[in-house]
């Protein structure tokens, strides 16, 4: 495990409907950027899950872009 990883069972994993909520932008949003690449996410069935630090990575990440 790398330094900033925490075990998989304390991962929080958030639906894209909770991602798009959380970035305030649509879910189509959430899947473009999924797919792309730019946020990591896993399949669980037919949805995506995405892991809740990388959102706040991804979030911080394009703040300092625009900055």
């Amino acid at each position: 495990m790398g330094a900033g990883e925490r075990p998989l069972s304390e991962v929080k994993f958030l639906t894209v409907a909770e991602v798009a909520a959380v970035m305030r932008v649509s879910k189509m949003t959430v899947y473009r950027l999924v797919h792309s690449g730019e946020l990591p996410a896993i399949r669980v069935g037919r949805s995506f899950r995405v892991p809740e630090q990388a959102v706040h990575d991804y979030l911080r990440d394009a703040f300092i872009e625009a900055g």
